[in-house]
């Protein structure tokens, strides 16, 4: 009969709560309070041993080391401190995006000033008053490039074409000082002057050449500045309510159970970020796309676009278009004067100057092809070394952050206590977390601000896509992309073609927002802004109007 009050005891035993590793005794919260302390908060009610958990929301509820308020601290502070591992990612991006650009940009800038600088220095003592008295004629072309570099609203080939009108106007009439010559008859020449080709083939060439360069130049540097500011911005999303409690869970309930020097689980991390960074995954398509196109588009500018020679070699080819005019200058003259009569003659009489107009041209090349080279080699590391970014920042930020265990740890926090995590690790984006069992994500309801980056790396990539075969497109602020800001008025490819820059076509943010490629060359981007529009709303009023007057 003794056998009872021995069962008895064992069964009371077995039912007592457990208290972690030291039994039945009270474990120290000396390392809490240590932990505590060194985040700022203050000591004043922090248990100097466990206490019963049942106050708890977030941690489990065994014998705990945290009060109500020491929870709430610490997931505040869970919050703000993985926000700022977030930042800190974005920033190391951000800065190899930057420098990215930082480094093409004074690349191609000092090329362009080395080529302008070369024309100054050399064209006054070559032509003499050919120049001199068209110095704004060359100063205002390379302002005008630069003026397209930066993405200003310009049409390039417009800016080329006024450029050789203009040389062409001024150089007849100094070239031609016995007569004089009227406002009149220069249009009247201007209208033969593609007929008579009096710079020879060099504007036509350099238009080609020079545009394509350009077009890729500067849509090449645009699309490190907008993969900068999407990680920016993407860096600055809050946190929501489930993530925050999930990553407090993760990062200091361990502590308030009393086992600070057992680090989590590597899969249970994973599933918390991979379910906090769902919206952010979702990134991954769209910016492997842009990482891609400026690869492409790196290759066409140390490639085929030879932007180096060309743009380098601009002050010589110019040199070589009035050497056109100089040694034609009889049979040209001869010619206008056959399509455009004869003008009067001028009591000026001829120029001294004409001999030393017609010394030989040297001039050298203002390029740096080794340079470039480098450049563009070193981008593609980076670029390719980016590609994956979005989808691997969760293992990244456990493994260097959080400092997770290893995978292969079965003695390490799994929200709930130290062991095993079993749970399967769940895939990247949105809507792959329907079943995460560590953060309740709604897949129904994506992050406005992600979408809309992600519709900016679209825009992006487009751009890059017309570059890299020759297109422009409009290339206003990508913020104007997503306003749907426009006209609204369809237009003719010949008029949308030449006037591309200052008439941008309507976009829809939803059905429309990437510029559409009309394959017409570099002035590619013709207006096709969704007619079909047009025509419901020309519909509808036709049938308010019938209805009228059928009453």
């Amino acid at each position: 009969m003794r056998v009872f009050p021995w069962g008895f005891w064992l069964l009371c035993v077995a039912s007592a709560p457990a208290r972690g590793d030291s039994g039945s005794k009270a474990r120290s919260c000396a390392e809490v309070r240590q932990l505590y302390g060194a985040k700022g908060f203050s000591l004043s009610g922090v248990p100097q041993a466990e206490i019963s958990g049942e106050h708890l929301r977030i941690c489990p509820q065994g014998y705990t080391c945290c009060t109500s308020e020491m929870e709430e601290n610490f997931a505040n502070k869970s919050q703000s401190e993985f926000e700022a591992m977030m930042k800190e990612a974005g920033r190391s991006v951000q800065a190899t995006l930057t420098a990215q650009h930082r480094s093409f940009d004074s690349y191609f800038q000092d090329l362009l000033n080395k080529s302008e600088k070369a024309l100054y220095d050399a064209f006054p003592s070559i032509y003499g008053e050919l120049y001199t008295q068209n110095v704004k004629v060359f100063k205002d072309l390379y302002s005008e490039l630069r003026r397209y570099y930066r993405s200003s609203n310009i049409n390039l080939e417009e800016a080329l074409n006024e450029f050789w009108t203009r040389l062409l106007e001024r150089l007849f009439k100094l070239l031609n000082p016995q007569y004089h010559i009227t406002d009149e008859y220069l249009d009247c020449m201007v209208k033969h002057a593609e007929q008579h080709k009096p710079f020879g083939e060099v504007p036509r060439d350099l238009k080609v050449k020079a545009t394509r360069a350009f077009i890729a130049a500067r849509s090449y540097a645009q699309g490190f500045l907008v993969g900068s500011d999407v990680v920016r911005k993407v860096s600055q999303v809050s946190l929501s309510h489930e993530c925050t409690r999930a990553i407090m869970k993760l990062m200091y309930c361990p502590h308030c159970r009393g086992m600070s020097s057992v680090r989590p689980c590597n899969n249970y991390c994973l599933n918390v970020v991979k379910g906090c960074l769902a919206n952010q995954a979702d990134l991954n398509t769209e910016w492997k796309y842009l990482m891609d196109s400026l690869i492409g588009v790196a290759d066409r500018i140390d490639g085929p676009y030879n932007v180096d020679t060309v743009i380098g070699t601009i002050h010589m080819r110019i040199a070589e278009a009035i050497s056109n005019l100089q040694e034609n200058k009889d049979s040209i003259t001869s010619k206008v004067f056959q399509g455009c009569g004869n003008p009067k003659i001028s009591t000026k009489g001829s120029s001294n100057e004409d001999k030393k107009r017609r010394g030989k041209v040297t001039l050298e090349a203002k390029t740096s092809a080794q340079a470039l080279e480098m450049l563009v080699l070193d981008a593609k590391g980076n670029l390719t070394a980016l590609k994956t970014y979005w989808i691997t920042l969760p293992s990244s930020l456990c493994s260097k952050k959080v400092m997770a265990s290893s995978v292969s740890d079965d003695k390490c926090w799994n929200g709930m206590t130290k062991g095993s995590y079993l749970p399967q690790v769940m895939g990247d984006g949105l809507a792959n977390q329907i079943n995460n069992p560590e953060v309740e994500v709604d897949i129904t309801k994506p992050d406005m601000t992600i979408r809309q980056q992600i519709m900016q790396l679209k825009i992006m990539t487009n751009r890059l896509g017309n570059a890299n075969i020759g297109n422009d497109v409009d290339f206003q602020d990508t913020s104007d992309d997503m306003s749907g800001s426009g006209s609204g008025d369809s237009c003719p490819d010949d008029v949308c073609g030449k006037r591309l820059s200052k008439s941008p076509s309507t976009r829809q943010p939803e059905t429309n927002a990437i510029p559409k490629q009309s394959g017409h060359g570099i002035n590619g981007a013709s207006s096709r802004s969704l007619p079909s529009a047009s025509l419901l709303l020309l519909l509808s009023l036709a049938v308010i109007a019938a209805q009228h007057l059928w009453r």
